[in-house]
């Protein structure tokens, strides 16, 4: 029975996903349906957390957006995002980085991993 399961989640995972971690700057390119269209829309802030297992792993994604701060769940193996491309690689020391939701600015910066 596990082993079935385990066969179902393998089938939909998507195999080119990078690695990604938080403090990661991504920029991640979402598939919008509009009708009978199809349009890419892309999506560019910072890793705050990454969650789950297997097919339901789930990372947050942070931006400026006008000065107001959005934050959006994607889940990484959705058939809907065509390419997640990492632009820079953070050096944080932390897995969940939620002390950026109080900081505005440049206090949201994240040091370069060398």
């Amino acid at each position: 029975m596990v082993d079935l399961v385990k066969k179902i989640e393998k089938s939909g995972m998507q195999e080119t996903r990078p690695e990604i971690n938080p403090g990661d700057t991504v920029s991640v390119s979402l598939r919008i349906l509009e009708g009978d269209k199809e349009r890419v829309q892309t999506f560019t802030g910072i890793i705050i957390q990454k969650r789950g297992a297997g097919l339901s792993k789930t990372f947050t994604v942070r931006k400026a957006s006008g000065g107001i701060y959005v934050e959006r769940i994607f889940p990484l193996h959705s058939p809907l995002i065509s390419d997640i491309t990492i632009t820079r690689r953070g050096a944080v020391r932390r897995a969940k980085l939620f002390y950026l939701r109080e900081r505005i600015g440049k206090a949201v910066r994240i040091k370069e991993k060398k």
